[in-house]
């Protein structure tokens, strides 16, 4: 049997850091301590230039970000956070806020959770898009790679190539890519892109898996001349098409 403090090492190596960003002082405040609690490390900034420094500095597994900040806004964050960075990006945004949402989704956010923020909502959503990002890796990518054409999706080391060229995705939408290709010519459902891709059933009027497709559609054809692409099958998902 493991000897406590043996244990107590390797649940400290396990734990998750998570960037907060928001000028919500008390609100920070209650969803740090929740998230700690939960076993998370939490860092808090409150402006969106400190904010932005500390998501490129690699140190976090996931970034909590709110769209209103003053002045140096949270869009501006993430478009700025998206040039160089990948990690996992759920906004904090008002509730019916739908521009916003749509803006962040396109911009390359990958989840959202409305406010006011219930904490295990919150959790549930870090919870599932951090298990998508690291849990497949455990298994060596030689044996689950996915080859379609020219296309090569590595689901272990989350790594997709078009004609030996790295494609540059999001994590979200690299979930959509591996789901869509390991479905080849079958139609994959919105439904089922949310449940497998974003950790979450899909809501009514939930614009998120149309988001993530479009801003996938726009870099594969990129990358492949438009010889990649997603077809939309109308009323029902998506499916990949090659020229």
């Amino acid at each position: 049997m493991a000897s406590p403090l043996r244990h107590h090492r390797r649940v400290q190596m396990e734990l998750k850091r998570i960037l907060l960003v928001d000028d919500d002082r008390e609100l920070g405040v209650m969803l740090a301590e929740y998230l700690e609690g939960d076993g998370f490390e939490v860092e808090v900034a409150e402006t969106g230039q400190d904010g932005l420094a500390r998501a490129l500095s690699g140190d976090h597994d996931a970034v909590v970000l709110d769209l209103m900040l003053p002045g140096f806004s949270g869009l501006e964050v993430l478009r700025q956070l998206r040039e160089t960075s990948d990690v996992p990006v759920i906004m904090l945004s008002a509730r019916g806020d739908e521009i916003d949402k749509v803006v962040g989704l396109e911009l390359g956010a990958d989840d959202y959770v409305a406010k006011p923020c219930y904490p295990r909502e919150l959790v549930a959503r870090l919870r599932a898009h951090l298990r998508r990002r690291t849990g497949p890796q455990e298994r060596p990518a030689r044996h689950n790679a996915v080859a379609l054409g020219d296309l090569v999706v590595e689901p272990g080391p989350r790594r997709a190539f078009w004609n030996g060229s790295a494609l540059e995705l999001t994590a979200t939408e690299f979930n959509f890519l591996a789901i869509l290709a390991r479905a080849g010519e079958t139609v994959s459902t919105k439904e089922d892109l949310s449940l497998r891709g974003l950790g979450r059933a899909r809501q009514s009027y939930d614009r998120s898996v149309d988001v993530h497709i479009s801003n996938l559609r726009i870099k594969l054809e990129a990358a492949s001349a438009r010889r990649l692409s997603i077809e939309t099958v109308r009323g029902v998902g998506y499916r990949l098409l090659p020229a």
